[in-house]
Order: C-alpha cells, then structure tokens, then sequence
C-alpha cells in the first residue's frame, strides 16, 4: 500500500510540472505564491466544511485539492531553484522525529500534556539555535488565523509556561469583569473605548473555551451554522405563506425561530 501510494504521489507531482510547463495549462502557468494564497485558504476551510458533514469520499476530494495546493507551492519553488517537494517530505519527517523523541528516541512523556510541553520546548530551542534572539513562547501562531483561533492558540501557548488561572471560578470573574468595563464603555460613547473592551471580552470568552477544552472558533462556527438555518426556516415559512421579512412584525419572527430550534430538537439536528 504504501510503495503504491508513492507511486500515485510521483504522479500527482508529474501531473503539476506538465501543467505548468511550457506547453501546459495558460492558467497553471501564470500562478504566483501571491495569487495562490487565496485558494490555499479556502481549501483548507472545504476540508473542515467536509469533516463537518461527515461524508468521507467528499473528505477525500478535499483532502486531495489541500494537498495539490502543497504541490502547487512546491513545484514554483523548483522552478525558483529554492526548494522541491522531496526535500519538504524529508524536512517534514525528520521534524516529526525530531519532535517525537518518546516515539523515536530515548524521550519519555506519558500524557498529552507532557507531549505539548516538550513539543514548545523543542520548537524553542530550534528557533534559539537558528536565531540570535530568543524565541518567545508565544512564536508559531500565524497572524493570518481567524481572530478567535489566534486567540486561543496564543492563550494555550501562554498557558504551557504557566501563566494560566489556576480554575474555571477565575476565568469567569475576568469575563464578568470584561463584561461590567464594555457596559462602561458604551455609556462613556467613545468609539475606540468600546471596540477595545468589546475585544477584551471577546479575548476572555475564549480563554474561557480553551479552559473548558473546547474550540472558540468551532463553537461560533456552528452557532453561525444554527442561526443561518433558522433564519432560513423563517423565510421560507414567510415565502410558503406569501410574506416578506419586512412585512412581518419582530414577534412573529421569534414565534417561527422558536418553532425552528423545535424542529431542530425533533429532527435531531
């Protein structure tokens, strides 16, 4: 299986130096990291959308167009002389080894929380090896990450050298206090001072996920997914009956909101 699988990879990697060779594919060849990006992004977030539906053969095509993305960015790295998709392979496993010591050497770390204490600990001492400054324990979280899951991954990176609430009584009070400052800020009307205390109460809400080891960013994303279906229940109930949304009153609106978190409960969603 796996000498197959390498075959099948060659040729995915063949495939992607015909398409942007001279001869190949006119929009393959004008391609740039730059222009890339965007689909890069975006095929990661179908991977999600697909693990969200549970469909595995849509799981696989996704899967399939991320990793063309990685042999995209590696064959214009080629073409640059910078780098091939070999050396990103090797690259990849000797840091998964190297990172692995408990698996791969003579390393122990028997929790899950050991092994991200030593991972952060790995990663720093390659960054202070190949850097004159040292690395801060917060270095590794892409600026680029949708706000709440830089949050948290920032706030867990925090958390690994101790700088956390020793318990959950202590993460609420900093979102109650969080709270009671907006409230301030919005009576003072200060634009700026609302927008930072509305951050901060953002910012405590997902050290409050992190600590009862949940993602900030999924649990938004399935309320957005909640409320979307709602708000469509109640357009097309409107639509069946012949009404607009600007036609009808806020209460009946939440009377059919209502009906639709029922449906969601009697159907299991």
């Amino acid at each position: 299986m796996a000498e197959a699988s390498g075959e099948q990879f060659e040729a995915l990697v063949r495939i992607m130096g015909r398409l942007r060779a001279d001869n190949g594919c006119p929009w393959d060849r004008e391609q740039t990291r730059e222009t890339l990006k965007p689909f890069l992004i975006e095929e990661a977030y179908e991977v999600v959308e697909a693990i969200d539906e549970g469909d595995p053969k849509h799981l696989m095509e996704e899967l399939g167009d991320l990793l063309f993305q990685v042999v995209f960015h590696a064959q214009i790295a080629a073409e640059r002389r910078e780098f091939t998709i070999g050396q990103v392979l090797a690259a990849t496993a000797d840091k998964m080894m190297r990172r692995h010591p408990h698996v791969f050497g003579d390393g122990t770390a028997s929790t899950t929380h050991e092994v991200l204490e030593q991972w952060e600990e790995l990663k720093r001492e390659e960054r202070n090896t190949a850097a004159a400054i040292p690395a801060s324990a917060l270095d590794g979280v892409p600026r680029e990450l949708p706000g709440l899951l830089r949050a948290q991954r920032l706030q867990d990176k925090a958390s690994r050298t101790g700088f956390d609430w020793p318990e959950i009584s202590g993460v609420m009070a900093k979102v109650e206090e969080e709270l009671g400052e907006l409230k301030e800020a919005i009576g003072s009307a200060v634009p700026e001072a609302v927008e930072e205390e509305l951050g901060d109460v953002l910012f405590s809400l997902v050290n409050l996920a992190r600590f009862l080891s949940l993602s900030a960013e999924e649990a938004l994303r399935k309320s957005i997914t909640r409320f979307s279906t709602r708000f469509q229940y109640i357009e097309e109930a409107l639509q069946r009956d012949g009404r607009r949304l600007r036609e009808t009153s806020l209460e009946e609106m939440e009377r059919l909101w209502q009906q639709a978190k029922s449906h969601e409960r009697s159907s299991g969603i």
